[in-house]
């Protein structure tokens, strides 16, 4: 089994910063794509930010120039460094990881418990 546990989520004035981790464990040979994602009250869960397991980023334009995705490879983490953080940001933000942990078998999607991120208004 893998499993992805997420920290860092809090409170935080608009306009503050916060750094989220996320860190894989488990039967995991190789990971390919990591990524966060969100969800607010009432809405769907979007993609934030991705990073490919070459170091390739892509990011939701809601958060180009203030979110920062990174990976470590070796340690199997992923990080968003989040700054400018506005009230809607406001979300429980979710780790993702394609995860290779068997061989012959096909990647498949593992997802953390989420951290809750507050930016009151």
């Amino acid at each position: 089994q893998v499993q992805l546990v997420e920290s860092g989520g809090g409170s935080v004035q608009p306009g503050g910063s916060l750094r989220l981790s996320c860190a894989a464990s488990g039967s995991i040979i190789s990971i390919n794509a990591m990524g966060w994602y969100r969800q607010a009250p009432g809405k769907q869960r979007e993609l934030v930010a991705g990073i490919t397991s070459g170091g390739t980023t892509n990011y939701a334009d809601s958060v180009k120039g203030r979110f920062t995705i990174s990976r470590d490879n070796a340690k199997n983490t992923v990080d968003l460094q989040m700054a400018s953080l506005e009230p809607e940001d406001t979300a429980v933000y979710f780790c993702n990881a394609l995860v290779v942990y068997g061989f012959g078998y096909d990647p498949m999607d593992f997802w953390g418990k989420g951290t809750l991120v507050t930016v009151p208004s």
